[in-house]
């Protein structure tokens, strides 16, 4: 072999290990990387998981100082429990009052967050009847026309008249139609007291609106014998010059 030959044999073969050793460092660097990443990955997931924890075991003990902390570390507090349940719906449950405040405050607190049935915050403040709740709810944009069963169905159900003037004063449906085309009258009817079954009456409501099964707020009352409220739909109907079967 010439001496050319040897030279150019002797280059090519450190052009080939030079790139060698480049694809190696590279390799090596990648998985450094990777190792890093993952390292932080399982950190931040065990860090969210302790959080997790903490935040929702917070909110059943009204823990504030925990939940406003947790919070301003970055916490989403709109995530929900093992059962689906909203934090701020696990706050109203509880009670919680003073997690409830916190979660108020936070600027990014979904209000119309969700359970597994569908309900709202303002849905089960309503039907605590805790007015001043129902108040701020409104004011951060909680929906006062939920579709489906609606805050004004759940307020009925328990007779809770001020909060019932208060969501009807907010332009609340009179006639909202749950799934089974139900209305709040019926469940005044059925569930609440006179003075629902009164005050929705006079604020509108229909008492000729059938469900889904065919059924009247008037049927609603009789099925559970309820009397009064059942006179009180009579009478209205028949001053609105209609028969009422009672």
């Amino acid at each position: 072999m010439n001496r050319s030959l040897r030279s150019f044999v002797f280059i090519g073969s450190q052009k080939l290990a030079l790139n060698c050793l480049k694809t190696v460092k590279n390799n090596l660097i990648k998985y450094i990387r990777y190792n890093i990443y993952l390292v932080v990955l399982i950190g931040f997931s065990n860090s969210y998981s302790g959080s997790y924890e903490d935040f929702f075991r917070a909110v059943q003990t009204d823990n504030a100082q925990t939940v406003k902390d947790l919070l301003e570390r970055g916490f989403d507090g709109n995530v929900a429990d093992p059962s689906g349940q909203p934090a701020i719906i696990l706050a109203i449950k509880a009670p919680a009052p003073k997690v409830l405040v916190q979660l108020l405050d936070w600027s990014k607190t979904d209000v119309e967050a969700r359970n597994r049935v569908d309900e709202s915050a303002l849905m089960l403040a309503a039907l605590a009847g805790q007015l001043e709740l129902v108040k701020k709810l409104v004011d951060k944009g909680a929906d006062v026309n939920k579709p489906g069963w609606a805050p004004l169905h759940y307020a009925a159900t328990r007779g809770h008249l001020e909060v019932m003037d208060y969501l009807l004063e907010n332009h609340a449906y009179i006639d909202a139609s749950s799934p089974n085309e139900s209305t709040p009258l019926m469940m005044a009817a059925l569930y609440g007291t006179p003075s629902a079954v009164k005050l929705l009456l006079e604020a509108g409501a229909d008492p000729n609106i059938k469900n889904a099964l065919g059924l009247t707020a008037i049927d609603f009352a009789l099925r559970d014998n309820r009397k009064e409220a059942a006179d009180i739909i009579a009478a209205f109907i028949r001053g609105q010059g209609g028969k009422a079967k009672w």
